[in-house]
């Protein structure tokens, strides 16, 4: 196997109660999801643009390390003005650098988005093969990106997934159950960033500070750069109060009042961090046979890592007053990477009424049929009938979560 490819199944696996960490040796690279779908591409007679989005430090510049070193080709990083240079769109100045490499890699791909029309070109007059990525998907800040319709296909690379984190694990059967309880406590506290899971070695306050690196030097300061925004402290106080906020509605004209903010500013950088897989939104679910009293929407965290330092705290669960909310953003992040993994076509929202019920999540598929879902951090659970139109309903909680989202998308 290729030395970047060293798994945690290489190594025991330990299970460390006192930190509830999975302990093994140092890992160079977890094996992820997108890969066989890259190697797919490669292997393929087609050519259409492969496009690879998910937030800065998910793996995503790993991935095409390691197919550049397979292959031998360089990569074109748009983080760097140098490397821009060659993307002239003329086919003059295009045909330079078909006439050297048959696959072309680019990293960061947003940071250029005048390169679009230069895809478009590449992709309609030569025979090449094209694996961009980007934190920030092209189509937000491109007004060509309408020209690619038919010329790509898109895929996803998030922080890590319980699947992944599994499928790069030795565990025997009778570990298991134990295994996924432990790996639900760990991803709730620090979170699944690659850098953040694989290092295994990194002690509790080295977890932490990188964390807390990731978030001003990627999640704040770079988005903030890329977008030029004006107020890096004003997009950290609203993911902050965000982050608070887990597992309620958010107004954002009370958001924006809080922060004495404009509505708009605030909406605009709230969208800016959906676009860049930061939040997940969840909006109310809305009916003709009986009115639901929302019109906020739910924000989660894509990793629970960012959100808990944001709110400076890492203690374990059962201390915590927000266990609640954590356990519900853990599941809707695990259940939306799950679905962008599988490329599932369902619709997530959440469902109150005006009598205060409510419904965690609501699964919606082309067929508009409906499963409910609802959260439990206990064992306990029970039929949310009120939801008006026919139904399948589960509860997820700590015991039964890995089983439950990996059979989610049969309905």
């Amino acid at each position: 196997m290729h030395k970047m490819h060293i798994t945690i199944m290489h190594f025991s696996v330990k299970m460390h109660i006192d930190n509830i960490q999975i302990m093994s040796n140092t890992v160079y690279m977890l094996k992820r999801i997108i890969e066989d779908e890259v190697q797919e591409y490669l292997k393929s007679d087609g050519h259409k643009i492969f496009f690879i989005w998910g937030p800065r430090r998910s793996g995503k510049t790993t991935i095409l390390k390691d197919i550049a070193s397979k292959r031998s080709l360089p990569i074109f990083n748009f983080d760097l003005l140098s490397d821009r240079e060659p993307f002239v769109s003329t086919r003059d100045a295009l045909e330079k650098i078909v006439s050297t490499h048959k696959v072309i890699l680019i990293d960061e791909v947003q940071n250029y988005p005048e390169s679009t029309v230069a895809l478009k070109i590449l992709h309609d007059e030569f025979d090449v093969k094209i694996i961009a990525t980007g934190s920030s998907e092209l189509r937000q800040k491109s007004k060509d990106f309408d020209t690619l319709a038919g010329r790509y296909t898109e895929s996803f690379c998030l922080p890590l997934s319980i699947d992944e984190i599994e499928n790069n694990t030795s565990i025997k059967a009778y570990e298991k159950d134990n295994f996924e309880k432990k790996l639900a406590h760990q991803l709730q506290i620090f979170g699944s960033y690659p850098e953040v899971y694989a290092q295994i070695h990194l002690s509790e306050s080295e977890r932490i500070d990188l964390l807390q690196n990731i978030l001003d030097a990627y999640v704040l300061k770079d988005i903030v750069n890329i977008y030029e925004l004006k107020n890096e402290k004003l997009a950290k106080d609203i993911l902050t109060k965000i982050a608070l906020q887990i597992g309620s509605e958010v107004s954002l004209r009370e958001l924006a009042a809080s922060l004495g903010a404009n509505a708009t500013t605030v909406a605009n950088y709230i969208e800016i961090f959906i676009k860049n897989y930061i939040l997940i939104p969840l909006p109310s679910f809305k009916t003709n046979a009986r009115k639901a009293v929302s019109e906020n929407r739910k924000l989660y965290f894509y990793d629970l890592g960012i959100r808990n330092i944001l709110v400076k705290d890492f203690r374990e669960l059962e201390l915590r007053p927000d266990r609640g909310g954590v356990f519900e953003n853990f599941i809707i992040s695990e259940i939306e990477k799950k679905k962008r993994n599988v490329n599932a076509k369902q619709t997530m929202y959440f469902y109150r009424e005006y009598g205060g019920q409510e419904i965690d999540l609501i699964l919606e598929d082309f067929k508009k049929r409906y499963m409910c879902i609802e959260m439990k951090t206990n064992n306990n659970g029970g039929n949310k009938e009120f939801f008006p139109l026919p139904h399948s309903f589960t509860t997820i909680n700590m015991t039964n979560y890995f089983k439950e989202i990996q059979n989610l998308f049969s309905i």
